[in-house]
C-alpha cells in the first residue's frame, strides 16, 4: 500500500476534516505539514509519530489511506488521537451515550466551589455518569464518545444553542480552579443547564457524518523509547513535533480532561514522565536523541523523518541548534537533508505561545532527514 495524493487539506471537503478537530488542543501543527511530507514520499506505506499529541499526523495518514502508529505519554492526547483512527456512525455514539444516561446515576460527585460554579448540578450528574461508565469500556464507539466528551467538556458559552457543558472557560485548556472561581464570581456567572446528550448528538453528527474511511493503526500510551523498542512494525515516514523546550504545563493545563479520564479532581502539577522534565538543555537534547535512535531502529533504510520544533521565548535558546544537536547525537544514521523556517504560527496553532501571555514566539523550524544505513 502506498500513499494517495493528499498534499493539502484544501483538497478535502470541510466535512471530511472535522473529525481532526474533535477536541481543541493547543499543542498542534497544521494538517498540511504531514500531508506535505506524504507528497514528498509518495511510496510511503506506514507512518509513525512518536510524539503524536492529538493525532494530526495519524489523521493525515488516514486521508492518504495509510496505516499509522502514534505514541504519547499524555492520556488526554492519546484518547483524542485514538478517535482519529476510528470509523463509527454518529448514531452509534448517541445510542451509547443515551444508554449510559438511561441506566441512572453512578459515580461520585466532586465537590467544592469550582465544581458548583463550573457545571450546573444536573449537567454534572450526567457528566459523572458518563465518566464512570466510559472508564470501563474499550470499544471503538466508547473511544469516540470519550473523545467527543473531552471536546465538549469545557469552552465558551454560546449565545445560541450550547456547544460546551461548562460555565465560561477556554476550549483548549482548563483554567485553574482559583482563577476560574474568581472569574465567575466577579462577573456573577452561574452555570446553566446544558443537557449532555443534546450536545453529544450535535457534535457527533457534525464530526462523523462525512468522516473518511479508516485504514488501520494504533495509538500507544507510554514512553516513546520504551514503546518503540517493543514494536514490530517498520515505518518509512515519520512526522512529529516533540514538546518544545521549556514547555512543562501539558498535564496541568489539561487537568479537567485528565479527571474525566479517571484522574484526580484536583490539578496535578509536575512533569513526571515527560521529556520536558529534563533539568537543562543538554539533558533535553540527549532525551530527544534517544527517541530519534529508537525511531531509526523501527524504520526502513531510506525512511524520511520530518520534525517541527520550537521553544518558548522564556527558554532563551535556539531551537534549530538544539534539534540539529539531537539528531547528530542520536548516531542513528539520520542524514539531514533540509532545515527551514516554518514561520511564527498563529497563537491558536502554536506550542510556543501559552494562551496569549508568553510574549512573542520564537519562529518554528522544520527539519527533514533521511535514514542512510540502518541504526545499531
Amino acid at each position: 500500500m502506498t500513499a494517495t495524493a493528499a498534499t493539502s487539506s484544501l483538497k478535502w471537503p470541510e466535512d471530511a476534516l472535522r473529525l481532526n478537530a474533535v477536541c481543541p488542543y493547543y499543542t498542534m501543527f497544521p494538517l498540511d505539514f504531514p500531508l506535505q511530507q506524504l507528497e514528498a514520499l509518495p511510496e510511503a506505506t506506514r507512518m509513525l509519530d512518536p510524539f503524536c499529541g492529538r493525532g494530526t499526523t495519524l489523521y493525515a495518514a488516514r486521508l492518504a489511506r495509510l496505516p499509522s502508529v502514534g505514541i504519547d505519554i499524555n492520556p488526554v492526547a492519546a484518547a483524542i488521537a485514538r478517535a482519529k483512527l476510528i470509523k463509527v456512525t454518529p448514531g452509534s455514539v448517541v445510542r451509547l451515550a443515551r444508554q449510559i444516561l438511561s441506566d441512572g446515576f453512578r459515580g461520585e460527585m466532586p465537590d467544592g466551589e469550582f465544581w458548583r460554579l463550573c457545571f450546573e448540578q444536573e449537567t454534572l450528574r450526567e457528566l459523572v455518569t458518563l465518566r464512570e461508565a466510559l472508564l470501563e469500556m474499550s470499544t471503538p464507539t466508547a473511544a469516540m464518545l470519550r473523545a467527543v466528551m473531552l471536546g465538549i467538556l469545557h469552552g465558551p458559552r454560546n449565545k445560541g444553542v450550547p456547544s460546551y457543558l461548562s460555565n465560561q472557560m477556554p476550549r483548549t485548556y482548563a483554567s485553574k480552579p482559583a482563577y476560574a472561581v474568581k472569574f465567575w464570581t466577579e462577573r456573577e456567572m452561574e452555570p446553566v443547564r446544558v443537557p449532555a446528550l443534546e450536545v453529544i448528538e450535535r457534535r457527533a453528527q457534525r464530526l462523523l457524518h462525512a468522516a473518511p474511511p479508516a485504514h488501520g493503526g494504533r495509538v500507544y500510551l507510554g514512553d516513546s523509547v520504551e514503546t518503540l523498542n517493543g514494536l514490530r512494525q517498520k515505518f518509512d515516514l515519520v512526522v512529529t513535533s516533540p514538546p518544545y523546550y521549556g514547555m512543562r504545563t501539558y498535564v496541568a493545563d489539561q487537568w479537567l480532561r485528565s479527571w474525566f479520564l479517571g484522574g484526580s479532581p484536583e490539578v496535578p502539577y509536575g512533569t513526571t514522565g515527560q521529556i520536558a522534565r529534563q533539568p537543562n538543555q543538554e539533558a533535553f537534547i540527549q532525551a530527544l536523541a534517544e527517541v530519534w535512535a529508537a525511531t531509526a531502529r523501527r524504520c526502513h533504510e531510506g525512511a524520511r523523518l520530518a520534525i517541527r520544533f520550537g521553544a518558548l521565548p522564556s527558554a532563551r535558546t535556539d531551537p534549530e541548534e538544539m534539534l540539529l544537536a539531537s539528531v547528530k547525537e542520536s548516531r542513528a544514521g539520520w542524514v539531514i537533508k533540509e532545515v527551514r523556517q516554518a514561520g511564527t504560527p498563529a497563537k491558536r496553532n502554536r506550542q510556543a505561545e501559552q494562551f496569549g501571555k508568553a510574549g512573542s514566539a520564537i519562529d518554528e523550524i522544520d527539519l527533514v532527514a533521511e535514514l542512510v544505513g540502518l541504526a545499531r
